[in-house]
């Protein structure tokens, strides 16, 4: 109930704000992101893995033979955020990349409260972030969207610390490589909502450095709340777009 009340406030407090939105994507370049690549420098577009596509960001593998564990995400990294209301849309489409891990079919995610890039290792696999996982359905039972995922993170879910590295939301399933709606209302390290075609379908609280994969680098800052961060999406082995995607700020 205190997480239904939360975010019906902070919607309630927004829909005065509509002129508020910004858009973190031009559809038209990649100016304002950079990326990065699992064993490639900063800046490094391995075999042009993300580029524009018809007013859509498009993860790409046209130019792959195999994935080779090439993980990568593109951070949108002219400021980060703090307190924010995040908006896009997402569509998972074409093929599942030879030699990438069977559960990254259909399988993509926004990354929320992410690391600064210029400190991931040169052959880290996900930044330091609590992501919110974007899954396609595979035809053979429920596969919910807008899951939570923690690289390298710690969460509470209902007042409880999160058992597993992801954890389900109640979203629907959805089947076909048809866009889908998802939203993130985030309040700094207190509590995260997620939205899919209007519905709250997930929210926890608390998020902190802790967990499996911390970077070398992170390991004396376990138990660090993480309070604001970079935003960032990913690549994982099977083409998918992202397209309107634009936040606003929450004062």
């Amino acid at each position: 109930m205190t997480n239904i009340i939360s975010t019906f406030f902070l919607l309630l407090l927004m829909i005065f704000n509509d002129d508020d939105w910004v858009y973190l994507f031009n559809g038209k370049n990649l100016d304002g992101w950079e990326i990065k690549i699992r064993n490639h420098k900063l800046g490094d577009n391995y075999k042009n893995t993300f580029k524009v596509n018809d007013g859509s960001l498009k993860v790409s593998y046209e130019n792959y033979e195999s994935f080779e564990d090439k993980f990568g995400h593109i951070f949108y990294t002219k400021k980060k955020f703090k307190n924010y209301h995040l908006s896009l849309e997402y569509k998972f489409s074409g093929e599942h990349l030879k030699g990438a891990p069977g559960w990254s079919i259909k399988n993509s995610g926004i990354m929320l409260h992410c690391q600064d890039p210029k400190t991931m290792k040169i052959d880290q696999e996900f930044p330091v972030s609590a992501e919110m996982q974007l899954l396609g359905g595979l035809r053979n039972g429920e596969r919910s969207t807008a899951n939570i995922c923690t690289p390298g993170t710690d969460v509470d879910i209902d007042g409880q610390k999160a058992k597993y590295h992801c954890i389900n939301s109640n979203s629907l399933t959805y089947n076909e490589d048809e866009w889908v709606s998802v939203e993130v209302i985030v309040y700094s390290d207190s509590i995260i909502h997620h939205i899919v075609e209007s519905d709250t379908v997930l929210s926890y609280t608390n998020i902190r450095v802790g967990g499996g994969e911390i970077p070398d680098n992170y390991v004396n800052r376990i138990g660090e709340r993480l309070s604001d961060g970079f935003i960032s999406l990913q690549s994982e082995g099977h083409p998918v777009e992202f397209r309107e995607i634009k936040i606003r700020e929450i004062y």
